[in-house]
């Protein structure tokens, strides 16, 4: 297996959105395979885990326009150009849940969509939590509702068939990383 890029032959079509862009390229794969391949290109995102100190995670119910639904989420950020992971996610988990984490652990980075996108989120445990008093304000397009709900009970939902109980892959994601993290943490 070749560790060389793709060889970029001809950019067919480019749309630069607010937060990613668009490409339908004619690539040269590292294995010589030539054909035309679609793909975004995402500067990546932050996302935290956050626990209370009894034990309740600190979701998000948000409304999804791509699917035209509502999904329970960890606070999650794109991060601004420059950026690094840490400083968007301690900024979007103030203005989505009005919390602000004292305690931060990494817990990885890993590919959303590696099929069609470079999306990369970077994965944070966040405790030691404090209500703010005057939180920042949310994004003009979120509607955001904050939900605390105890393991058993996103276990519960992810169990369940009903399309209302949905968690987005990212947050079943993290919701494992951050698990193995505590776990592990307590039978050292």
């Amino acid at each position: 297996m070749s560790s060389t890029p793709a060889q970029i032959l001809q950019n067919r079509l480019s749309y630069q959105g607010s937060k990613f862009s668009f490409h339908v390229d004619r690539l040269k794969l590292p294995n010589g395979v030539t054909g035309e391949y679609s793909y975004i290109k995402h500067p990546g995102a932050g996302l935290a885990v956050p626990i209370t100190a009894d034990g309740k995670f600190v979701l998000v119910k948000q409304y999804r326009f791509a699917i035209q639904r509502y999904l329970l989420e960890f606070p999650a950020g794109t991060l601004e150009i420059g950026e690094d992971s840490d400083i968007t996610i301690a900024r979007e988990i103030e203005e989505e849940t009005g919390y602000k984490a004292n305690q931060w652990q990494y817990l990885g980075g890993f590919y959303i969509c590696p099929g069609y996108s470079d999306e990369i989120i970077h994965a944070y445990l966040a405790q030691d939590l404090e209500k703010l008093e005057h939180p920042p304000a949310q994004d003009e397009d979120e509607e955001i509702e904050v939900v605390l709900l105890s393991r058993e009970e996103i276990e519960a939902l992810l169990r369940s068939p009903s399309a209302d109980a949905r968690l987005d892959a990212k947050s079943i994601t993290a919701f494992y990383l951050a698990l193995q993290a505590i776990y592990s943490c307590r039978q050292m």
